[in-house]
């Protein structure tokens, strides 16, 4: 094992409160359990319900160091603690982090951490308003082709403490990483990959987590965490579209710019399949619906090529990659209709993207939890495109109504449903021969769902049935 002990030394006798139940702490405490670090750990944490509570006696039963604190004043005391590791949803303009801070309490995460006890420096970092997902993928699988040991976690799902000790120094490490995983990082990584920016997080939508921007320049910030504190001989891979924003950072770092389209970039498509990197081009299957993923191919072959790895092994990934669930999800075809489940479309803009990568009619479903977006662009790009429009119930879904009205959108190709079933329904009986049923609702999904994944799983299931 590679991890420096004196850096897990700093952990020793000291009152440690875990700030959010979520994967990645659970993962932190085991890891902490392992090492064993003579440590006293609070769990804090809103929820109480039955399941949760057989959850967490499951995890870490009779733990004589392990304390609780749950329910509504799970936050409460946060100054009588050494450190706090805060899951990415808890807001850090808290007034309750702000008096543990004056108190001389340390703010940190497992992100963080990670960092610091990573026994390799490899580590890609990749973040983004939307695409971090897949060009984390994209890249993972373009490496591990090429023979590469490499690792992925963060935001996609994967808590990186869960494979910590297996990590060689010589391993490479990918991370897509939330803006609220960056917002108080002091170290970026070896390669930093941005896909893009555009509003998001400007207001709390999910009540399990409450995080936001208060501010887009808030949001900007913690995005370019990423490349803010990276040293000489780091690199970064970003978006042509945000060079000019990216100029006024004046990092240290080499940056290299891809893009869909601009001849200017180092990394761009002159055409649906064919790519020029670097004086080369080659052919690549058109493996993925939509412009947006050009771009994200674009990022992982940029990144690729910057680890050494040969237009041939980056061709053959690219082609066996299947793309991610949720984004733009092939599900079915139901006598000549075909279904599409883009639930992680949780923006006006991200959905606005997916709407844009089908050229035939399209019945749209949309609506649900409201995170303060505008939908007038949305509502245009609707009446563009889209033949009927259904929307699920949620507190965003009147306002996307009331955009769609105010542009002459016609009232009787509206329906508002209540369940994923009546939605499936309703799309089957207005869809003919050749039309596109997608969901992409462009709002998250809580009230109706869980989170978006629910929402995926229960439209697919729905669309199998039939």
């Amino acid at each position: 094992m590679l991890i420096a002990r004196q850096k897990l030394n700093k952990l020793q006798n000291k009152k440690i409160c875990m700030l959010g139940f979520g994967i990645e702490n659970q993962a932190l405490i085991r890891f902490l359990l392992d090492k064993k670090i003579n440590c006293e750990i609070t769990i804090c944490d809103a929820q109480k319900n039955k399941n949760f509570a057989g959850t967490r006696h499951g995890a870490f039963p009779q733990n004589k160091n392990i304390n609780w604190q749950l329910g509504k004043n799970y936050d409460a005391n946060l100054d009588k603690f050494d450190i706090i590791f805060r899951v990415a949803g808890y807001p850090l303009f808290s007034s309750k982090i702000k008096k543990a801070k004056m108190v001389g309490v340390e703010i940190s995460s497992p992100t963080k951490l990670f960092f610091e006890l990573c026994p390799t420096k490899n580590i890609i970092g990749v973040t983004g308003a939307k695409g971090k997902g897949t060009t984390a993928s994209l890249i993972y699988h373009i490496l591990k082709k090429a023979g590469k040991r490499i690792w992925i976690g963060g935001n996609i799902g994967i808590a990186p403490f869960e494979f910590i000790n297996k990590i060689k120094k010589n391993d490479w490490v990918v991370l897509e990483l939330s803006s609220f995983q960056l917002e108080d990082m002091a170290v970026s990584p070896h390669i930093a990959v941005i896909t893009n920016f555009y509003k998001e997080h400007l207001a709390p939508a999910d009540p399990n987590n409450p995080n936001y921007h208060r501010s887009l320049a808030d949001y900007w910030n913690a995005k370019m965490n990423i490349v803010k504190w990276q040293k000489k001989g780091d690199e970064a891979v970003v978006n042509k579209n945000l060079e000019l924003r990216i100029k006024n950072l004046e990092l240290r770092t080499k940056k290299y710019f891809f893009s869909n389209a601009n001849k200017d970039a180092d990394c761009y498509f002159i055409d649906n399949n064919v790519i020029k990197i670097q004086n080369s081009k080659f052919k690549i299957q058109n493996f993925l619906i939509g412009e947006h993923n050009k771009e994200n191919v674009a990022a992982a072959v940029e990144a690729a090529k910057l680890i050494g790895v040969t237009n041939k092994i980056i061709k053959k990934a690219i082609a066996e990659f299947k793309g991610l669930e949720h984004r733009i999800e092939h599900v079915k075809n139901v006598n000549g209709v075909k279904y599409y489940n883009d639930s992680f479309a949780t923006t006006p803009e991200s959905a606005i993207t997916a709407l844009e990568s089908f050229n035939g009619p399209i019945i749209l479903l949309a609506g649900g939890a409201d995170k303060g977006s505008s939908f007038k662009q949305f509502a245009k790009e609707i009446k563009k495109r889209v033949k009927f429009v259904i929307l699920l119930n949620g507190k965003a879904t009147p306002r996307i109504k009331e955009e769609l009205l105010k542009i002459k959108y016609p009232k009787n190709n509206i329906k508002l449903v209540n369940s994923i079933k009546s939605a499936v329904k309703t799309a089957r009986e207005n869809a003919d021969k050749g039309y596109v049923v997608l969901l992409s609702p462009a709002c998250a999904s809580f009230g109706m769902f869980k989170n978006y994944k629910e929402r995926g799983i229960m439209f697919k299931q729905e669309v199998k049935e039939h």
